[in-house]
């Protein structure tokens, strides 16, 4: 029979993040119907709550879609693109990529405007694009998980604007780590999940359109997703389906939290990795805050070091995704596992499995570093 974990995984990966104690206890609260008075009145609260972390406008639909952060990526999809929709996709990253084959897959006609993976989109790129092939829809990743790159989204949106485009941003790597303001951006439909930087389980997954893409919406494809039908449910106490009560207490919690908290950026671990000697694949102004690509040293097996970190410190880290692979480490700072504690922990057991590797890491100056940081905040 296989157990139970009986131990607390350190969880520094692309997500999930570790999940507080204070949102894990909530979840033990009763279980209420997914059309119980109570709870509908939590989800009308959510939807406030939402609609202030994405910074979205008045007017606009704010709510969890049942689901990760994919159901969230094909809700706004589905209800934005359908046949012959025009679409311009920002890849440049393996998440930007399939919101591309899923806007293809609802019938939308995608030119993919590509750009080095480990690099942010130069705005002026998409409006010599939109130039060449007006869109309906533009398409981008603001935080790119698997590079760890965070891309010019206000920018992009202005040149969309311009150009009569309404913009779909994925934000799953940054709501709640990351400065976003869908109003004052102009943002069509920006969608995110639960369980990175907002510090929920996952299973629930923020998403928001803008009065102006509520009066572009199509014809959805998708029951499960189809906006009409989750508004009747959200707003007008409608059947659609049974949303799981507990997985709301977590989200609204974690969001509580949020809101106590402020976005700070945590700038530590880049100070401890620099004075161990490694780098990170983006160039400084493009970095994330919540999701670093640490480029993998030469002569360092690269799976071997995720292995050894997780089997002696039960400390898991993501691989590098596509061309990326074997060639960085994706480490997450997100939601509860972005504290000092953690953070410290981190640099010394990635500092012991690197000099198990042979990689010549200074003894101590990782954690050094970040200490002095830290201190300096």
């Amino acid at each position: 029979m296989i157990r139970l974990p009986e131990s607390e995984r350190i969880l520094l990966g692309p997500g999930p993040s570790m999940v507080s104690p204070r949102v894990m206890r909530t979840m033990a609260a009763p279980v209420l119907s997914h059309l119980d008075p109570d709870l509908m009145a939590m989800m009308d609260e959510l939807r406030g709550r939402l609609t202030a972390a994405f910074r979205a406008p008045d007017g606009s639909f704010s709510f969890a879609v049942s689901g990760t952060g994919t159901s969230a990526m094909e809700t706004a999809v589905a209800n934005l693109v359908g046949e012959g929709t025009r679409v311009l996709s920002v890849v440049g990253g393996y998440f930007a990529d399939r919101v591309a084959g899923m806007s293809e897959r609802h019938g939308g006609a995608v030119t993919r405007l590509t750009h080095e993976w480990g690099r942010a989109v130069d705005p002026e790129a998409v409006r010599r694009a939109l130039t060449e092939t007006p869109a309906d829809i533009v398409t981008v990743v603001h935080a790119e998980t698997s590079t760890g790159v965070l891309n010019p989204v206000e920018q992009v949106a202005a040149v969309a604007r311009e150009r009569g485009a309404l913009t779909i941003v994925d934000a799953v790597t940054s709501l709640g780590g990351h400065p976003l303001e869908a109003g004052a951006w102009g943002i069509g439909a920006a969608y995110s999940c639960a369980q990175k930087c907002v510090g929920a389980p996952s299973g629930v997954a923020p998403i928001t359109f803008s009065p102006e893409a509520l009066a572009r919406r199509v014809k959805a494809r998708s029951f499960a997703f189809d906006l009409g039908l989750l508004e009747d449910y959200w707003v007008r106490r409608k059947y659609h389906h049974t949303i799981c009560a507990s997985l709301l207490y977590a989200l609204r919690e974690a969001l509580l939290m949020m809101e106590e908290e402020g976005l700070e950026a945590r700038w530590a671990l880049v100070a401890g990795l620099g004075a161990m000697g490694l780098s990170l694949l983006p160039p400084e102004p493009e970095r994330l805050w919540t999701l670093n690509a640490v480029r993998v040293p030469g002569g360092v097996d690269e799976a071997a070091v995720r292995r050894q970190l997780l089997q002696q410190f039960d400390i898991e880290v993501g691989a590098g995704l596509g061309p990326l692979a074997g060639k960085i480490w994706r480490v997450g700072l997100m939601g509860a596992s972005s504290t000092p504690a953690i953070l410290l922990l981190f640099l010394g057991a990635f500092e012991s499995v690197l000099r198990a590797q042979g990689a010549a890491v200074p003894r101590g100056a990782g954690t050094a570093a970040a200490l002095d940081a830290l201190g300096a905040r």
